[in-house]
């Protein structure tokens, strides 16, 4: 199962938030870069970037960071946050993105999501899936799309997809656990596959999501503070594969 470090940039710094509140917010490094260098020497084989600055503004706002990003490491990044049309998609790819994650405009119509899979490939698109008591959020987490989670996916299985990214909102930041109930209906619902974040804060959260048969797990808060040892987690569960 992979292990994917979690990058949050706000005003060009490295953020984490509380339950996705723009007005909870902890600074944890004012150079991303270094952060996702010391990830990637942690053995993180994959990075997940998210522009909370774009995700609000609808279009990506720290692009010229991100780019850094990508010019950085040496591992495919993904990044999500204001992707709501070709131009910024293009934008980004051309800055090194790897994966672009897609999800108020997934919201509104499949359209999108498959003009990308087909312009770019199924592996370099994936949509996020963000709920907050089973619905939908958009515009960076702050409105609710009135859209059941299990309404989402079954409309995007037939995109051309192969996977997407599930986060208990109400689990993001707070170090508790993953909202496993949610994760394993969604499981049985799709055959997409499936990379889970929200509440991840132990390793064995992360033997547990192997076990269901996810693809991969996003940790944020957990590493910054310390709650889990990014290059321990890799070793214990990075070599274990899905199902």
């Amino acid at each position: 199962m992979e292990v994917i470090p979690a990058i949050d940039l706000k005003g060009g710094k490295c953020v984490r938030l509380f339950q996705g509140d723009y007005g909870k917010e902890t600074v944890y490094s004012e150079s991303p870069v270094a952060m996702a260098r010391q990830w990637v020497a942690a053995g993180a084989s994959r990075l997940h970037v998210v522009d909370l600055d774009g995700a609000k503004a609808g279009e990506p706002v720290n692009t010229a960071v991100i780019k850094e990003i990508t010019l950085a490491v040496g591992v495919p990044v993904q990044v999500g946050g204001g992707i709501r049309n070709l131009a910024a998609a293009r934008e980004l790819t051309g800055a090194g993105v790897e994966r672009l994650l897609i999800g108020t405009a997934a919201v509104e119509t499949n359209i999108f999501i498959e003009h990308l899979c087909t312009e770019l490939g199924p592996d370099a698109v994936a949509v996020s899936l963000d709920a907050k008591n089973g619905v939908v959020m958009v515009n960076g987490w702050t409105e609710s799309s009135s859209v059941k989670a299990s309404e989402l996916l079954a409309r995007i299985s037939g995109a051309g997809l192969k996977r997407f990214i599930y986060t208990d909102v109400t689990r993001d930041g707070t170090l508790t656990e993953p909202n496993y109930g949610a994760i394993e209906a969604l499981l049985r619902q799709t055959r997409l596959r499936m990379i889970v974040a929200g509440g991840v804060s132990s390793i064995q959260h992360l033997l547990k999501l192997s076990e269901l048969g996810v693809e991969g797990a996003i940790i944020g808060k957990a590493i910054y503070t310390g709650d889990i040892d990014l290059a321990a987690a890799v070793k214990t569960v990075g070599g274990l594969r899905k199902g």
